[in-house]
C-alpha cells in the first residue's frame, strides 16, 4: 500500500491565529477593571486640621466635607444637613459593613460636624471617623 504524503499548496498560506491572544487580552482587561479601586471624593477641597495623635486607617467608604462657610458636601454634590442621613443610608444598602469619614475644614463649626457625625450615626453606621491629618 502507498502512502500518499500531503504537500501543501500554493493556496495554504502560513498563519498565526490571533484568537487566543486577543481572549487573554480580553481576560486581563476585565482582571483589571474588577480589580481597580476607584478614588472616591467629595467634591471640595478642605484643608484638614492637623494632629499628633493621628493614625492611618483604612479609607472610608463613605465621606462626607464639611467647609469652612458650612457646605456639606457627599458624592460630588452639595447635601443639606437634613438630607445626610438619607444619603448615608442610601449608600449603606450597596454596602451595608461600610465606614463614615467626615473630612472638616479647619474653619468649619464644631457644631455643625457633630451634627453631621450624628446624622450618620442615625443612619446605623457604627465607624464614624473625623479626618486629620499627621502633625507637622
Amino acid at each position: 500500500m502507498r502512502m500518499r504524503r500531503h504537500h501543501a499548496n500554493a493556496d495554504d498560506e502560513a498563519g498565526i491565529d490571533l484568537t487566543p491572544m486577543l481572549d487573554i487580552v480580553f481576560i486581563m482587561l476585565i482582571f483589571f477593571i474588577v480589580t481597580s479601586s476607584f478614588v472616591k471624593e467629595t467634591g471640595i477641597d478642605i484643608e484638614r486640621p492637623s494632629a499628633d495623635s493621628a493614625v492611618d486607617k483604612p479609607k472610608g467608604t463613605i465621606l462626607i466635607a464639611v467647609s469652612a462657610d458650612g457646605e456639606i458636601w457627599m458624592d460630588n454634590k452639595p447635601v443639606d444637613i437634613r438630607a445626610v442621613r438619607a444619603a448615608v443610608e442610601r449608600m449603606r444598602v450597596d454596602q451595608p459593613d461600610s465606614t463614615v469619614v467626615v473630612q472638616a475644614d479647619t474653619d468649619a463649626r464644631t457644631g455643625l460636624v457633630i451634627r453631621v457625625m450624628d446624622q450618620a450615626r442615625l443612619a446605623g453606621v457604627e465607624d464614624v471617623a473625623l479626618a486629620a491629618t499627621a502633625g507637622r
